[in-house]
């Protein structure tokens, strides 16, 4: 896909959303690296990507709020240029509970981040998209939804939504060279998880055919293939990117 447009990462700051806005960035993307309370790990990728020989700039927003969307993908059509590729990243607390004390309100808070700001975000850059005649929306999913981990039910319930949004928009948007697919992670160690030794990890690595956890590379590579001309011919599907681990 030529590149005529910027890159749109959410929550880019730290985690997963740093190295895939360094991956994007180092493909030649000009990367909008979005933060909402993190402006020095933000400020960090930014500088991380123009060391690299990259273009890239940072831009505080909470990807749930509407107008706040609204005025981030105005900021960064005029700062980076049109969007033309979304990677939603963006996730909050996934607390566990058993089914007897999920609250609706629980659900509702993870639907905000998988279901909501998705729409917000698409609704916001579509204009764009559709006036370039191409674009890539990606959501950041999670081999949760398969595993169906007790406790998770909210958190797993949203994941469903995501990959249902996914596929109805790919249907949707495909006749505007606009494409909408899901990378779904296993577990991959971030800065939220803490420390995370062998012997944390040690029962769930039994269990995947490649033999360790994932690393945030890991994902990123599998995002810049989405987002680039490679996957031109794919849409509404969604990759799984957890070494094997949920192998029917």
């Amino acid at each position: 896909m030529t590149i005529s447009g910027s890159a749109l990462v959410t929550g880019a700051s730290r985690g997963l959303g740093a190295q895939i806005a360094r991956r994007l960035g180092a493909d030649g993307w000009p990367v909008a690296v979005n933060y909402r309370s993190d402006p020095a790990g933000a400020a960090k990728v930014v500088d991380e990507i123009t060391a690299a020989g990259g273009r890239a700039a940072a831009f505080r927003a909470d990807v749930t709020d509407e107008s706040e969307v609204a005025a981030l993908v105005a900021a960064v059509t005029a700062e980076l240029g049109p969007v033309q590729v979304v990677v939603a990243n963006a996730t909050g607390p996934q607390p566990l509970a058993p089914a007897q004390d999920v609250t609706w309100q629980a659900h509702l808070d993870q639907l905000t981040f998988f279901v909501k700001s998705p729409t917000l975000l698409l609704q916001a850059v579509l204009p764009g998209m559709r006036s370039l005649g191409t674009g890539r929306f990606v959501h950041i999913g999670s081999d949760s939804f398969e595993r169906a981990l007790p406790g998770a039910s909210a958190y797993n319930a949203a994941k469903g939504a995501q990959i249902g949004l996914a596929r109805t928009w790919a249907r949707e948007l495909g006749a505007y060279g606009i494409t909408v697919n899901v990378v779904a992670p296993g577990w991959i160690p971030v800065e939220r998880h803490g420390e995370v030794t062998a012997e944390d990890s040690a029962g769930y690595v039994r269990d995947v055919p490649l033999g360790r956890l994932g690393r945030p590379e890991d994902i990123a590579d599998v995002v810049a293939f989405v987002a680039s001309d490679a996957a031109r011919f794919m849409t509404g599907e969604r990759l799984t990117v957890n070494g094997g681990h949920t192998i029917d």
